[in-house]
């Protein structure tokens, strides 16, 4: 079940990297991965092999591939503006070519999951009109109360910290407010990223 490394063609004919890690037996379905704002760190690979060791076929896109290979950033402030600065350079269409990608290899319909501003992507992803998830599973994603006008289109779970530092608590009801349907969980005393536990 260890996660390995390859390759991803998207559909305009770029070529990105990616984890991939699959179960013993038959997968249940699969699982798309979005990184955070640090990249396609190994945090990921051990994300998908989680997924792997319970049931699910996994992989993670490095979506900062199209601004140059190996974008991958150290747990600090000034790396998660660079990695801000990432996302913000890459256009809609870009990011949905290549997590469509990532789903076209995997079992579908898949799920959706995603980190921060991965969580975020998935968000957005879950409420496309011309591609189905089986689900949602977010953690923390940074800027759905931004989104909150988007509704997704699949079963969703969103998982946060009370005490999360880019998304206030305020937010976070507001999302609950705004979409009754979503499975909100949130964590007391937890903060920002309370998943992983290699980031300070």
């Amino acid at each position: 079940m260890a996660a390995r490394s390859f390759s991803l063609d998207a559909g305009d004919g770029h070529r990105l990297s990616a984890f991939r890690a699959d179960p013993s037996e038959k997968p249940k379905a699969g699982v798309i991965v979005l990184h955070a704002v640090y990249g396609l760190t190994q945090r990921m690979a051990r994300v998908c092999e989680i997924w792997a060791e319970a049931g699910y076929a996994a992989i993670a896109p490095a979506l900062f591939d199209r601004l140059g290979s190996d974008r991958v950033y150290p747990y600090t402030s000034d790396a998660a503006k660079t990695g801000s600065a990432d996302y913000a350079a890459l256009s809609e269409t870009q990011i949905f070519a290549d997590i469509d990608a990532a789903a076209d290899a995997l079992p579908g319909p898949a799920i959706i999951s995603g980190f921060c501003s991965g969580g975020s992507w998935a968000w957005r992803a879950a409420a496309r009109p011309d591609r189905f998830y089986a689900a949602q599973v977010n953690f923390y994603g940074s800027h759905i109360p931004k989104l909150i006008d988007l509704a997704p289109r699949c079963p969703t779970i969103l998982h946060y910290g009370d005490g999360d530092h880019v998304v206030s608590l305020g937010e976070i009801e507001g999302i609950r407010t705004r979409h009754p349907g979503v499975e909100l969980h949130i964590y007391p005393g937890a903060g920002h990223a309370f998943e992983n536990p290699e980031q300070p």
